[in-house]
């Protein structure tokens, strides 16, 4: 067993049971094959909500509701989650997992593709997470940017895309995210950077204007 995989295994271990309806959510995912993060990156969106304290968050791509719990929970008054996720199938699932989490109040789902919804949304947002279509990584930051307060946290999974990336592997998922990681941590606007927590997490503050 690596070094890596002993931490990982440690710190499952460590950390406080996730709670009935997490653990539920993240066995339904699991056997079922939808993709949800992996607890220690569900983990760390919490703490960075808690963090942030902040009143407008966006979610892309919600599947089951997984990582929006993680979030919502860790909301304070007044906060809210726009999650975008065109699959209704699959946010009417997520809605039973919230209501029976205590955290439908702070959510509102919006059933369109990402593309279509973000141009429309008001500026202000203040912490954002993308986990939707990969290809589509690059213009969800471009449609994102302008909407998001200065100061503001843009969160990002899947950027390490389970050892392909660094493998140096060529498929139109894997390509798109290798671009994406090259244009996030580089960006003007954006002061960034990637852990390798779960399947890695890009992680980046929008600059304050001027």
């Amino acid at each position: 067993m690596s070094t890596v995989s002993i931490d990982v295994d440690y710190l499952e271990g460590i950390h406080s049971p996730m709670g009935p309806v997490l653990e539920e959510m993240l066995k339904t995912g699991r056997s079922e094959g939808v993709p949800i993060v992996n607890p220690a990156t569900g983990r760390l969106l919490r703490v960075l909500t808690t963090a942030m304290a902040p009143k407008r968050v966006l979610e892309i791509g919600t599947a089951i509701g997984f990582s929006t719990l993680w979030m919502a929970s860790a909301l304070p008054p007044g906060g809210r989650i726009d999650t975008i996720d065109p699959d209704r199938s699959r946010t009417d699932r997520a809605r039973k997992y919230w209501l029976r989490a205590g955290v439908t109040d702070r959510v509102r789902v919006i059933n369109e593709p990402a593309l279509r919804v973000l141009p429309r949304l008001a500026p202000g947002i203040e912490f954002a997470f993308i986990d939707a279509i990969k290809t589509e990584y690059s213009a969800y930051l471009d449609a994102l940017l302008p909407k998001m307060a200065p100061g503001g946290m843009i969160t990002v999974d899947n950027v390490l895309w389970s050892g392909r990336i660094a493998a140096g592997e060529h498929d139109d998922n894997t390509d798109a995210l290798r671009a994406f990681n090259e244009k996030f941590l580089r960006h003007e606007q954006l002061e960034a950077t990637i852990v390798p927590v779960g399947d890695g997490v890009g992680i980046g503050v929008v600059r304050p204007h001027g």
